[in-house]
Protein backbone atom coordinates (compact mmCIF):
# COMPACT_ATOMS: atom_id res chain seq x y z
CA UNK A 1 0.00 0.00 0.00
CA UNK A 2 1.37 2.94 -0.90
CA UNK A 3 2.17 5.76 2.44
CA UNK A 4 0.38 9.20 2.42
CA UNK A 5 3.39 11.90 2.25
CA UNK A 6 3.98 12.91 5.66
CA UNK A 7 3.53 16.74 4.38
CA UNK A 8 -0.02 16.32 3.56
CA UNK A 9 -0.49 15.10 7.32
CA UNK A 10 -3.12 16.29 9.22
CA UNK A 11 -4.50 18.31 6.08
CA UNK A 12 -8.09 17.88 5.27
CA UNK A 13 -9.55 16.29 1.99
CA UNK A 14 -12.90 17.62 0.27
CA UNK A 15 -14.91 14.95 -1.62
CA UNK A 16 -17.70 16.23 -3.20
CA UNK A 17 -20.11 14.21 -5.82
CA UNK A 18 -23.06 14.05 -7.44
CA UNK A 19 -23.52 10.92 -7.62
CA UNK A 20 -21.03 8.62 -4.92
CA UNK A 21 -17.54 9.83 -4.25
CA UNK A 22 -15.09 10.88 -6.57
CA UNK A 23 -12.44 10.12 -4.35
CA UNK A 24 -13.68 6.62 -3.03
CA UNK A 25 -14.05 6.00 -7.10
CA UNK A 26 -10.29 6.46 -7.33
CA UNK A 27 -10.06 3.57 -4.70
CA UNK A 28 -9.05 6.82 -1.95
CA UNK A 29 -11.72 6.38 0.14
CA UNK A 30 -11.84 7.24 4.36
CA UNK A 31 -11.17 3.32 5.45
CA UNK A 32 -8.22 3.36 3.11
CA UNK A 33 -6.44 6.66 3.68
CA UNK A 34 -7.18 6.62 7.50
CA UNK A 35 -5.12 3.40 7.58
CA UNK A 36 -2.15 5.55 6.39
CA UNK A 37 -2.85 8.51 8.96
CA UNK A 38 -5.93 8.31 11.52
CA UNK A 39 -5.00 11.92 12.67
CA UNK A 40 -6.57 12.44 9.09
CA UNK A 41 -9.87 14.70 8.59
CA UNK A 42 -11.89 13.38 5.45
CA UNK A 43 -14.70 15.26 4.12
CA UNK A 44 -17.77 13.90 2.32
CA UNK A 45 -19.33 16.79 0.60
CA UNK A 46 -22.11 15.70 -1.45
CA UNK A 47 -25.57 16.88 -2.73
CA UNK A 48 -27.62 14.29 -0.78
CA UNK A 49 -25.31 13.18 1.35
CA UNK A 50 -23.60 9.83 1.61
CA UNK A 51 -26.19 7.56 2.25
CA UNK A 52 -30.15 7.08 1.56
CA UNK A 53 -32.42 6.86 -1.33
CA UNK A 54 -31.23 9.48 -3.58
CA UNK A 55 -27.66 8.99 -2.45
CA UNK A 56 -26.35 8.25 -5.95
CA UNK A 57 -28.60 10.21 -7.85
CA UNK A 58 -27.45 13.22 -9.91
CA UNK A 59 -28.05 16.56 -8.61
CA UNK A 60 -27.74 20.56 -8.75
CA UNK A 61 -29.06 23.19 -6.76
CA UNK A 62 -32.42 23.71 -7.14
CA UNK A 63 -32.56 19.90 -6.42
CA UNK A 64 -31.01 20.03 -3.03
CA UNK A 65 -33.24 23.02 -2.31
CA UNK A 66 -36.43 21.67 -3.35
CA UNK A 67 -35.59 18.23 -1.48
CA UNK A 68 -34.70 20.52 1.90
CA UNK A 69 -37.74 21.83 2.17
CA UNK A 70 -36.59 25.23 1.75
CA UNK A 71 -37.29 26.04 -2.20
CA UNK A 72 -41.40 25.64 -1.11
CA UNK A 73 -40.80 29.60 0.96
CA UNK A 74 -39.09 31.15 -1.70
CA UNK A 75 -41.09 32.77 -4.74
CA UNK A 76 -43.65 35.95 -5.02
CA UNK A 77 -47.75 35.05 -4.50
CA UNK A 78 -49.14 33.11 -7.60
CA UNK A 79 -45.87 32.21 -8.95
CA UNK A 80 -43.55 29.04 -8.96
CA UNK A 81 -41.31 29.06 -6.24
CA UNK A 82 -37.89 29.69 -7.52
CA UNK A 83 -33.93 29.56 -6.36
CA UNK A 84 -31.96 32.34 -5.96
CA UNK A 85 -28.85 31.85 -8.05
CA UNK A 86 -26.70 28.24 -7.06
CA UNK A 87 -25.83 30.29 -3.39
CA UNK A 88 -28.31 28.96 -1.23
CA UNK A 89 -27.59 24.88 -1.22
CA UNK A 90 -23.61 25.02 -2.93
CA UNK A 91 -22.28 27.38 -1.72
CA UNK A 92 -23.74 27.98 1.97
CA UNK A 93 -25.35 24.71 2.84
CA UNK A 94 -22.65 22.81 0.88
CA UNK A 95 -19.62 24.80 1.20
CA UNK A 96 -19.68 26.70 4.13
CA UNK A 97 -20.81 24.27 6.62
CA UNK A 98 -18.72 21.47 5.30
CA UNK A 99 -15.61 23.78 6.20
CA UNK A 100 -17.36 24.81 9.72
CA UNK A 101 -17.54 21.09 10.04
CA UNK A 102 -13.73 20.49 8.90
CA UNK A 103 -13.09 23.40 11.39
CA UNK A 104 -15.08 21.44 14.17
CA UNK A 105 -12.86 18.49 13.65
CA UNK A 106 -9.10 20.17 13.24
CA UNK A 107 -10.53 21.45 16.92
CA UNK A 108 -11.67 18.22 18.20
CA UNK A 109 -8.25 16.30 16.93
CA UNK A 110 -6.49 19.11 19.57
CA UNK A 111 -8.06 16.99 22.00
CA UNK A 112 -8.34 13.30 20.76
CA UNK A 113 -5.10 13.20 18.57
CA UNK A 114 -7.70 11.49 15.86
CA UNK A 115 -8.87 12.61 12.55
CA UNK A 116 -12.42 11.44 11.13
CA UNK A 117 -15.34 11.38 8.52
CA UNK A 118 -17.42 14.09 7.91
CA UNK A 119 -20.80 13.48 6.24
CA UNK A 120 -21.78 17.18 4.60
CA UNK A 121 -24.71 17.19 2.72
CA UNK A 122 -26.30 19.96 1.11
CA UNK A 123 -29.85 19.12 1.56
CA UNK A 124 -29.39 18.83 5.25
CA UNK A 125 -26.55 21.82 5.25
CA UNK A 126 -29.32 24.22 4.06
CA UNK A 127 -31.92 22.98 6.22
CA UNK A 128 -30.38 23.61 9.06
CA UNK A 129 -28.68 26.95 7.83
CA UNK A 130 -32.75 27.93 7.66
CA UNK A 131 -33.07 27.05 11.52
CA UNK A 132 -35.02 29.95 11.28
CA UNK A 133 -37.87 29.34 9.16
CA UNK A 134 -38.59 26.31 11.19
CA UNK A 135 -38.45 27.90 14.53
CA UNK A 136 -40.57 30.82 13.35
CA UNK A 137 -43.25 29.33 12.04
CA UNK A 138 -45.49 29.64 14.93
CA UNK A 139 -44.21 32.58 15.65
CA UNK A 140 -46.95 34.74 12.95
CA UNK A 141 -44.24 34.89 10.71
CA UNK A 142 -44.45 32.29 7.70
CA UNK A 143 -48.04 31.12 8.83
CA UNK A 144 -49.40 32.70 5.30
CA UNK A 145 -49.54 31.11 1.91
CA UNK A 146 -46.22 31.83 -0.12
CA UNK A 147 -45.68 35.18 -0.92
CA UNK A 148 -48.00 37.29 1.72
CA UNK A 149 -45.53 36.92 4.90
CA UNK A 150 -43.02 39.38 6.42
CA UNK A 151 -40.01 38.15 4.73
CA UNK A 152 -41.22 36.82 1.33
CA UNK A 153 -42.35 40.13 -0.16
CA UNK A 154 -46.09 39.89 1.32
CA UNK A 155 -45.06 43.33 3.22
CA UNK A 156 -44.98 46.62 1.71
CA UNK A 157 -41.96 47.58 4.38
CA UNK A 158 -40.02 44.69 3.09
CA UNK A 159 -39.66 44.75 -0.77
CA UNK A 160 -37.88 46.73 -3.55
CA UNK A 161 -39.20 49.05 -5.95
CA UNK A 162 -38.10 50.64 -9.00
CA UNK A 163 -37.58 53.97 -9.74
CA UNK A 164 -38.47 56.49 -12.44
CA UNK A 165 -34.44 55.52 -14.06
CA UNK A 166 -35.42 52.10 -14.02
CA UNK A 167 -33.16 51.28 -11.26
CA UNK A 168 -34.48 49.85 -7.97
CA UNK A 169 -34.28 50.54 -3.96
CA UNK A 170 -34.59 48.22 -1.49
CA UNK A 171 -36.45 48.84 1.71
CA UNK A 172 -36.83 46.69 5.02
CA UNK A 173 -37.97 48.98 7.22
CA UNK A 174 -39.46 46.02 9.88
CA UNK A 175 -39.54 48.10 13.10
CA UNK A 176 -42.41 50.83 13.82
CA UNK A 177 -39.63 53.47 14.20
CA UNK A 178 -37.89 52.59 11.30
CA UNK A 179 -41.07 52.03 9.22
CA UNK A 180 -41.93 55.87 10.50
CA UNK A 181 -39.16 57.37 9.16
CA UNK A 182 -40.19 55.41 5.51
CA UNK A 183 -43.36 57.00 5.64
CA UNK A 184 -42.06 60.32 6.21
CA UNK A 185 -39.47 59.62 3.31
CA UNK A 186 -42.03 58.95 1.14
CA UNK A 187 -44.19 62.11 1.72
CA UNK A 188 -46.81 60.24 3.26
CA UNK A 189 -49.27 61.30 6.29
CA UNK A 190 -48.85 58.25 9.39
CA UNK A 191 -52.42 59.33 10.13
CA UNK A 192 -54.47 58.68 6.99
CA UNK A 193 -52.57 54.89 6.31
CA UNK A 194 -53.74 51.75 8.14
CA UNK A 195 -51.82 50.27 10.68
CA UNK A 196 -48.35 48.79 9.64
CA UNK A 197 -49.24 44.94 10.07
CA UNK A 198 -52.54 45.06 8.42
CA UNK A 199 -52.28 42.45 6.28
CA UNK A 200 -55.11 42.98 4.60
CA UNK A 201 -54.08 46.78 3.22
CA UNK A 202 -51.06 45.26 2.25
CA UNK A 203 -51.44 44.77 -1.32
CA UNK A 204 -52.78 48.15 -1.48
CA UNK A 205 -50.15 50.19 0.50
CA UNK A 206 -46.92 48.39 -2.10
CA UNK A 207 -49.02 49.55 -5.18
CA UNK A 208 -49.30 52.89 -3.26
CA UNK A 209 -45.77 52.59 -2.67
CA UNK A 210 -44.36 51.75 -5.60
CA UNK A 211 -45.98 54.60 -7.16
CA UNK A 212 -44.23 56.82 -5.24
CA UNK A 213 -40.93 55.86 -5.52
CA UNK A 214 -41.45 55.46 -9.50
CA UNK A 215 -41.59 59.38 -9.61
CA UNK A 216 -37.90 59.44 -8.93
CA UNK A 217 -34.90 58.58 -9.39
CA UNK A 218 -32.49 55.96 -7.59
CA UNK A 219 -29.97 59.19 -7.03
CA UNK A 220 -32.93 61.05 -5.21
CA UNK A 221 -34.40 58.70 -3.30
CA UNK A 222 -30.84 58.02 -1.82
CA UNK A 223 -30.40 61.88 -0.94
CA UNK A 224 -33.57 61.54 0.99
CA UNK A 225 -32.97 58.15 2.91
CA UNK A 226 -29.15 58.01 2.69
CA UNK A 227 -27.72 58.70 6.86
CA UNK A 228 -31.93 57.89 7.60
CA UNK A 229 -32.78 54.62 10.01
CA UNK A 230 -35.71 53.92 7.21
CA UNK A 231 -33.46 50.57 5.95
CA UNK A 232 -33.81 52.22 2.53
CA UNK A 233 -30.91 51.65 0.24
CA UNK A 234 -30.21 51.22 -3.62
CA UNK A 235 -29.76 47.87 -5.25
CA UNK A 236 -26.60 48.34 -6.80
CA UNK A 237 -25.33 46.27 -9.95
CA UNK A 238 -21.79 44.50 -10.05
CA UNK A 239 -20.55 47.75 -11.98
CA UNK A 240 -21.69 49.90 -9.01
CA UNK A 241 -20.49 48.35 -5.85
CA UNK A 242 -16.89 49.67 -5.33
CA UNK A 243 -17.65 53.01 -6.14
CA UNK A 244 -20.56 53.32 -3.63
CA UNK A 245 -19.15 55.38 -1.02
CA UNK A 246 -19.61 53.14 1.35
CA UNK A 247 -17.77 50.58 -0.19
CA UNK A 248 -15.54 52.87 -1.33
CA UNK A 249 -14.32 54.16 2.36
CA UNK A 250 -13.81 50.40 3.77
CA UNK A 251 -12.69 49.28 0.74
CA UNK A 252 -14.96 46.26 0.33
CA UNK A 253 -14.29 45.25 -2.66
CA UNK A 254 -10.95 44.73 -5.03
CA UNK A 255 -9.71 45.03 -8.58
CA UNK A 256 -6.70 43.04 -9.89
CA UNK A 257 -4.30 44.21 -12.30
CA UNK A 258 -6.85 43.07 -14.92
CA UNK A 259 -9.13 45.55 -13.22
CA UNK A 260 -11.75 43.18 -12.73
CA UNK A 261 -13.50 43.65 -9.43
CA UNK A 262 -13.96 41.00 -6.70
CA UNK A 263 -15.06 41.26 -3.13
CA UNK A 264 -12.66 41.66 -0.66
CA UNK A 265 -11.86 38.56 1.86
CA UNK A 266 -14.30 38.25 4.85
CA UNK A 267 -14.90 38.44 7.39
CA UNK A 268 -12.29 40.72 8.55
CA UNK A 269 -9.16 39.75 11.10
CA UNK A 270 -7.96 42.73 12.65
CA UNK A 271 -4.50 41.40 14.14
CA UNK A 272 -4.01 39.21 11.59
CA UNK A 273 -5.96 40.02 8.12
CA UNK A 274 -6.13 38.34 5.05
CA UNK A 275 -3.90 39.68 1.90
CA UNK A 276 -5.25 39.91 -0.70
CA UNK A 277 -3.59 39.00 -4.39
CA UNK A 278 -3.71 41.86 -6.77
CA UNK A 279 -3.01 39.22 -9.64
CA UNK A 280 -5.90 37.88 -12.00
CA UNK A 281 -7.35 34.20 -10.82
CA UNK A 282 -5.33 31.41 -12.52
CA UNK A 283 -6.71 29.28 -15.34
CA UNK A 284 -8.03 26.06 -14.53
CA UNK A 285 -4.58 23.92 -15.28
CA UNK A 286 -1.98 26.73 -15.35
CA UNK A 287 -0.35 25.36 -12.40
CA UNK A 288 -0.88 21.83 -12.55
CA UNK A 289 2.88 20.86 -13.83
CA UNK A 290 4.48 23.03 -11.08
CA UNK A 291 1.96 21.55 -7.85
CA UNK A 292 2.96 18.03 -9.20
CA UNK A 293 6.69 18.37 -9.72
CA UNK A 294 6.83 19.82 -6.22
CA UNK A 295 5.29 16.76 -4.95
CA UNK A 296 7.62 14.36 -6.11
CA UNK A 297 5.95 13.67 -9.81
CA UNK A 298 8.58 13.21 -12.61
CA UNK A 299 7.92 14.93 -15.83
CA UNK A 300 7.71 11.52 -17.35
CA UNK A 301 4.44 10.67 -14.99
CA UNK A 302 3.22 13.85 -15.13
CA UNK A 303 2.71 14.10 -19.18
CA UNK A 304 1.24 10.13 -18.82
CA UNK A 305 -1.28 11.57 -16.78
CA UNK A 306 -2.18 14.36 -19.21
CA UNK A 307 -1.91 12.16 -22.02
CA UNK A 308 -4.92 10.02 -20.37
CA UNK A 309 -6.35 12.55 -19.68
CA UNK A 310 -6.37 12.65 -15.59
CA UNK A 311 -5.14 15.99 -15.40
CA UNK A 312 -5.62 19.13 -17.39
CA UNK A 313 -2.99 22.00 -18.52
CA UNK A 314 -3.67 25.68 -19.13
CA UNK A 315 -0.26 27.21 -19.91
CA UNK A 316 -1.32 31.45 -21.20
CA UNK A 317 0.63 32.46 -23.88
CA UNK A 318 2.65 34.79 -23.17
CA UNK A 319 1.59 38.49 -25.05
CA UNK A 320 4.68 39.73 -27.36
Amino acid sequence: MAQWPDSVEGSSLCSYAYSGSVMEKLGLGPDVLLQDNPKLIYARLTGFGHSGKYARMAGHDINYLAVSGVLSKLGRKDENPYAPLNLLADFAGGGVLCALGIVMALHERTKSGKGQVIDASMVEGIAYLSSFLWKSQNMGLWNRPRGENLLDSGAPFYETYKTSDGKFMAVGALEPQFYEQLINGLGLEPQKLPSQMSFSDWPEMKKMFADIFSTKTQAEWCKIFDNTDACVTPVLSFDEVASHPHNKERGSFLKNDHQEISPRPSPLLFRTPATPSSKRDPFIGEHTEEILLEYGFSKEEIAQLCFLKVIEFNKPKANL
